[in-house]
């Protein structure tokens, strides 16, 4: 698909704002870090589903080191554009991570509301480290600042899907990430 290219879904438009290529460079760029950061250490990546999963896997190729995953899974957005600013736990992480280098994995921070309510979630667990990566961050949206450490693109406020992103759970399977094309 070009740049040029347009799709439809749930009656929006929607036009390419990153490309596969430019997403896969700095996923790479974000695991080299992470190595770096780690080297001699096995970090767990806590993958935030359902959205974080295509940048997870993506990202853990890009990890030299060994490495761990699990998962929790929240939710504050239902089937709207924009978070309801209430979230709640639907899947508690399996791992015991009391002691552990723990990476938390997200697709986009945008009000900071759900970062925060995971990262205080973490904290109880007492482990020996705690990062947060995302591939997305609102700057604009934020209304709680929380510690990113990894970043890899920080947008303005723009509704987007595809790469994991949905729109009520469709458009994750999209291997670029899209905007409402009157957007911008």
């Amino acid at each position: 698909m070009n740049e040029n290219q347009s799709l439809t879904l749930r009656g929006d438009t929607f036009r390419i704002y990153l490309d596969r290529k430019t997403i896969q460079e700095r996923v790479a760029e974000l695991g080299r870090m992470i190595s770096t950061d780690y080297d001699g250490r096995k970090p767990i990546l806590i993958g935030v589903l359902n959205g974080a999963f295509m940048f997870l896997a993506d990202l853990m190729r890009s990890i030299d080191i060994e490495c761990e995953v699990d998962f929790l899974k929240l939710s504050s957005y239902g089937v709207e554009k924009i978070s309801s600013g209430v979230v709640h736990e639907l899947k508690k992480i399996d791992a015991p991570i009391e002691g552990r280098h723990v990476i938390v994995v997200e697709d986009i921070v945008d009000t900071g509301l759900s970062m925060q309510f995971i990262m205080d979630i973490m904290k109880k667990y007492r482990p020996a480290s705690l990062s947060a990566a995302t591939l997305l961050h609102k700057t604009a949206a934020t209304r709680v600042e929380v510690p990113l450490q990894y970043v890899g693109f920080k947008i303005k406020n723009l509704f987007v899907i595809g790469y994991g992103l949905d729109y009520g759970q469709l458009g994750r399977n999209l291997p670029d990430i899209y905007i409402i094309e009157e957007e911008e």
